[in-house]
């Protein structure tokens, strides 16, 4: 018979207090000085039995309003996709969730693999040579690329397009803030997309150029016309790119950016209210020994039998300590199992299937809008699956109006400016019908007028 699970007993404590050697549990303290102490009891709620815990975490949970709940069109990073049901299937196997770092090859093949496969994904989608075994977020595995780039290049300047998501500009800025000498320049973005011009005479001496696309107004970028513009400057040129877009997009590799970085959350990894999601970083094979984080590899072992190791983990921070390439020293095998197993349900058919019904939609939402509503796009460049709306009023009082109503309308990007505060930021992905469409135009329409 198991043992149940349990508290201590005044009889357990009192047998190790007598394996320790002390009297009591406040002989512990004892070099503690008696002025720091804390003299009255933690300012906390009375503890409840398990009955009242759970119905009051069920209560404070019940305040939450989700796309269970709600018609969704918000976006700015995080979206509501579709996620196939084998996708939870095999996270919820006990092989992968309770699964630790694998530092013994031998006991962990089915995980080793499964990077290896998210890796092999990752590059094959980026167009790229290589790709590391994820990362926390698209952000930090931007600000990633970018010190990467510090590093190579030895130069002191980042550039950042007005378009890249205002969180990870964010990242990147606090990342570099406090490296000797690094500053921080930002490219415009006049009509939504990166000006390739300012890009150019930005680009000259930089260690970095970034621009992202789909952008935060949601714009294809013309990767071209960038390219041309950081060719010449010997800077590392940085493309963060949304992975269900290059299902049907030209692929940044192929433009010849540098490294690729972007979030995994929009293939298989639910919205989570933020959290947890899996960056990941793609790069040139001339690169592969400067990537932060781990690199899981094929190999074969002296029987000729299959076998997956960690490789190239030497420059990370527990073994090379103040020497490693990064701090990084864990990745979201979880979430990147996620985003594997989402695309191989998917294929390169359904994925590319997929990102064209976003692309469609949203033209249907977009040519809706600006029909039956007095409202217009902000900007006129194409987009995938997010749209700027100029809507003559704050954008904010739009967001509540049609809360009411049933709809999360977006984000309202009053926090990028004041010029802003009318504009919102609207996304249409797969999983919103057509009825759903309408009846968001409507509302939408009668706010309006």
């Amino acid at each position: 018979m198991g043992h149940r699970y349990l508290p201590l007993t005044d009889a357990d404590r009192q047998a190790m207090l007598r394996a320790i050697g002390v009297p009591d549990v406040e002989a512990l303290f004892a070099d503690i000085p008696d002025p720091v102490r804390l003299k009255r009891p933690l300012d906390l709620e009375p503890a409840l039995t398990e009955p009242e815990l759970v119905r009051e975490l069920g209560r404070l949970a019940a305040k939450n309003r989700t796309t269970d709940a709600l018609v969704s069109f918000l976006g700015a990073g995080a979206y509501e996709h579709t996620i196939p049901a084998v996708v939870d299937h095999v996270l919820r196997r006990s092989e992968f969730y309770t699964a630790y770092t694998p530092y013994q090859p031998e006991l962990s093949q089915g995980n080793l693999q499964a990077i290896f496969e998210f890796q092999t994904m990752v590059a094959s989608l980026t167009g790229m040579e290589v790709a590391n075994a994820s990362l926390y977020d698209g952000p930090t595995a931007l600000a990633e690329a970018v010190l990467l780039a510090l590093r190579e290049t030895r130069r002191k300047r980042v550039v950042l397009s007005e378009a890249l998501h205002p969180h990870a500009r964010s990242v990147v800025e606090t990342v570099v803030r406090d490296l000797e000498g690094v500053t921080v320049d930002v490219a415009p973005a006049p009509g939504g997309a990166t000006d390739a011009g300012a890009l150019r005479a930005l680009a000259s001496d930089a260690a970095a150029v970034v621009v992202q696309t789909p952008n935060f107004f949601g714009v294809v970028e013309p990767l071209g016309a960038h390219r041309q513009a950081v060719a010449e400057s010997g800077a590392t040129w940085i493309v963060s790119a949304n992975p269900l877009a290059l299902g049907l997009l030209r692929p940044p590799g192929e433009f010849g950016a540098d490294l690729v970085v972007g979030d995994m959350q929009p293939l298989g990894i639910p919205l989570s209210f933020g959290g947890p999601y899996a960056g990941y970083l793609a790069a040139r094979m001339k690169d592969v020994r400067k990537l932060p984080g781990r690199i899981v590899g094929e190999t074969i072992d002296a029987a000729g039998r299959r076998g997956y190791v960690l490789t190239l983990q030497t420059r990370e921070q527990h073994i090379r300590r103040e020497k490693a390439t990064s701090n990084i020293t864990t990745n979201q095998a979880l979430m990147a199992l996620a985003a594997a197993v989402a695309m191989s349900a998917f294929g390169p058919r359904g994925l590319r299937a997929l990102a064209e019904q976003n692309v469609h939609k949203t033209q249907y939402a977009l040519r809706a809008i600006e029909a039956r509503t007095p409202f217009r796009r902000a900007y006129l460049a194409p987009v995938f699956n997010e749209f700027v709306l100029e809507l003559g009023r704050p954008a904010d009082e739009a967001v509540a109006a049609l809360l009411e109503q049933g709809f999360l309308a977006g984000y309202p990007l009053g926090s990028l400016g004041e010029d802003y505060r009318t504009k919102l930021l609207v996304a249409v992905t797969e999983v919103r019908t057509k009825a759903e469409i309408d009846a968001f135009v409507e509302a939408l329409g009668r706010w309006g007028r």
